[in-house]
């Protein structure tokens, strides 16, 4: 116990100029200067990018890198945004061992980046000493289109490919478990977005009626840290 989340470094406002090239952003800050971010988050953004919104930077003083500035929260009147998505899978394994996900209780170790076959990796391993495993997968979702999270934002070959990893371990009797992490704080509701990738929906309603548990969860944030929030109701239809 005694996990609070996720401590965010200092943190630089700004506006946002332009989001290109997947990995680059230009911020305007509030000196005028405009600056050339990293983006953590190379999916579509769909809904997270728009020009003149309100963002976080972090900065580095790393002389190896690139570009000094990363592109960290963004801010609407509804919600904070992460954009990082090095956070989720950091933020679900503590909470997990600090005993923070009941559904994940029971686990004496937790194991990141396990290799589960010759081209997979699924991000956790959870295990105890009657020797159950449980695997799971955690993904990042910053969609949330009237109230409802959605994933994914973009057609996702990957995601397909974790599912059915997943599904091929439950079928040697391991527990498998897909922990949508909702990085905002206005959903009321998670469910595939069917319309975006239409084969990933269906293969998420698949892998469930095999036994693949789905869990979603969404986080509360401030310009200080992100801490697990509450669980959300999934619907797959």
């Amino acid at each position: 116990m005694g996990y609070n989340g996720h401590v965010l470094p200092r943190l630089i406002p700004g506006t946002l100029v332009k989001r290109y090239k997947r990995f680059l952003a230009d911020v305007e800050l509030e000196s005028g200067a405009v600056v050339t971010a990293h983006c953590p988050n190379t999916g579509s953004m769909r809904g997270c990018s728009t020009p003149g919104t309100r963002v976080y930077l972090s900065e580095s003083d790393n002389p190896k890198r690139k570009l000094n500035y990363t592109w960290e929260l963004m801010e609407i009147p509804e919600t904070f945004i992460g954009i990082n998505t090095q956070v989720p899978n950091k933020l679900v394994q503590h909470s997990i061992e600090g005993g923070l996900v009941a559904a994940l209780s029971g686990y004496t170790s937790v194991r990141p980046e396990v290799k589960t076959s010759e081209h997979t990796r699924l991000d956790l391993l959870l295990s105890n000493a009657a020797g159950e495993e449980c695997f799971v997968e955690v993904k990042n979702c910053t969609l949330v289109e009237e109230g409802v999270a959605r994933f994914p934002d973009a057609v996702t070959v990957r995601g397909q490919k974790h599912l059915a990893e997943l599904e091929r371990l439950v079928s040697q009797g391991k527990r498998g478990v897909i922990f949508f992490l909702i990085q905002r704080m206005d959903a009321v509701a998670f469910k595939p977005a069917g319309d975006i990738d239409p084969a990933y929906a269906r293969l998420l309603g698949q892998v469930v009626r095999a036994g693949v548990e789905v869990i979603a969860w969404d986080t509360v944030m401030d310009l200080n840290r992100i801490c697990l929030g509450k669980s959300i109701p999934v619907t797959l239809e």
